[in-house]
């Protein structure tokens, strides 16, 4: 449940970043305001639409780190949850599924002579 939450919240988060972030004009935008570009006629006024959106930005890029470490957290939990009930490690798992040892591959006797002589045509030579 409190995971669902984080989630949530991390999600929101990270598109609240992104919309604030496509809102804010860059730094050459601020000489375009001074010779009246209409900047200046905004809700916040000339400079509170600048710093509320970065403040604002930076409380949501706050949210957006604490809530990655928490999401971290969890993930952790669940691993050594996990383990202690007797499952492998994923990545153990992982490379001890990549790397069969020597005795665990099955030979069959087919396999053990790769070429029978008599499967072999014999080559009759034409004479010229």
């Amino acid at each position: 449940m409190l995971e669902t939450v984080v989630v949530v919240i991390h999600l929101l988060g990270a598109l609240g970043v992104v919309g604030l972030v496509l809102l804010q004009h860059g730094k050459g935008a601020d000489a375009g305001a001074s010779f009246g570009s209409g900047a200046s006629g905004t809700v916040f006024g000339s400079q509170g639409s600048a710093t509320f959106l970065s403040r604002v930005t930076g409380i949501l890029a706050a949210v957006f780190f604490i809530t990655s470490l928490g999401l971290g957290f969890f993930a952790k939990e669940k691993s050594d949850a996990l383990t202690e009930v007797g499952l492998p490690d994923p990545a153990v798992l992982e490379v001890q599924q990549s790397k069969p040892a020597a005795g665990d591959v099955p030979v069959l006797e087919q396999q053990k002579s790769a070429v029978n002589p008599a499967d072999v045509p014999a080559v009759q030579e034409s004479g010229k």
